[in-house]
């Protein structure tokens, strides 16, 4: 190779290399792929939650979330790999999906110890009010099972109105928020319902962003998603500052989650699919900046 040579094979090398896209780390790739990252959000966004309303929660509190969360998601990934294969459909399964149903003989069992250990808590520590209470968000998330890995008896209009997405930004919104409102009594004040709907959309917007980036179908709109939420949480924080700072605390906190989604969307191909699935997770926990203080 001649002198000149060099320095134009030196610089291949370099763009190759700064065009490669970015993994995660080790412990967060399996952080995402063994599904600890929704059960660390649940916990998360319940003490945020809590701690939004003035309440001391306890703590077995933040365990029953994330170890019922665990299970649920352990569930529906397996379930949805299983439907996958028998359907020949392979294409359309990830990374964590994959991982699931390679591991399932530990990962079924772990959640299912997750389950009765969630049901040992709830039926030795839950006071008999909020067992009834959460019963609701029990049969909901029954129904969302039955919906959504039924999904083919659905009419199209019905999956359209009530997506994937929707369902879980709500139905997770909800559980995270349970513990906190349980506690309230019969009076729910606006300020906290008002953050739990911004929060709900939050979630919806993570599963929205993640469903388009990983379809490819207009990924550069949830960008513009993620800056829209973002504003409007920013507004609401700034509305709700002189009347409760802890719920304008907790709308900022949710509108650098939105506003950082919207960051990874306009960053997406720098990133290997498994980093900016793990990142959009990820960028839900800045709640925990108050739960710590």
């Amino acid at each position: 190779m001649s002198v000149v040579a060099l320095p134009l094979a030196s610089s291949k090398l370099h763009s190759r290399a700064a065009a490669r896209p970015v993994d995660a780390p080790a412990p967060l790739r399996l952080w995402h792929l063994a599904s600890l990252d929704a059960p660390t959000v649940a916990a998360v966004w319940g003490l945020a939650f809590a701690w939004a309303a003035h309440i001391a929660l306890p703590r077995w509190i933040p365990a029953l979330l994330a170890l019922g969360t665990f299970a649920v998601y352990v569930a529906d990934r397996v379930l949805d790999a299983r439907r996958a294969l028998r359907s020949g459909a392979v294409h359309t399964l990830r990374a964590r999906h994959l991982f699931h149903w390679r591991h399932r003989r530990a990962l079924v069992p772990l959640a299912a110890i997750a389950a009765v250990a969630a049901a040992c808590l709830i039926f030795s520590l839950m006071p008999a009010i909020n067992r009834a209470r959460n019963s609701v968000l029990a049969a909901a998330a029954l129904m969302y099972f039955s919906g959504v890995h039924g999904a083919h008896q659905a009419p199209t209009w019905l999956r359209r109105i009530f997506s994937k997405e929707l369902l879980v930004g709500v139905l997770f919104t909800a559980g995270c928020a349970a513990p906190a409102f349980s506690r309230l009594g019969s009076v729910w004040p606006t300020p906290l319902l008002a953050a739990m709907a911004f929060f709900a959309a939050l979630a919806w917007l993570n599963c929205h962003a993640i469903e388009e980036w990983e379809s490819a179908a207009r990924p550069e709109h949830t960008v513009r998603l993620g800056v829209l939420l973002g504003a409007c949480g920013i507004a609401a924080a700034a509305f709700s500052l002189h009347a409760d700072p802890r719920i304008a605390a907790l709308l900022a906190a949710g509108s650098a989650s939105a506003l950082l989604l919207a960051l990874l969307g306009s960053l997406r191909t720098r990133l290997t699919p498994l980093a900016l699935r793990a990142a959009a997770d990820l960028v839900l926990l800045t709640p925990l900046v108050l739960v710590l203080r």
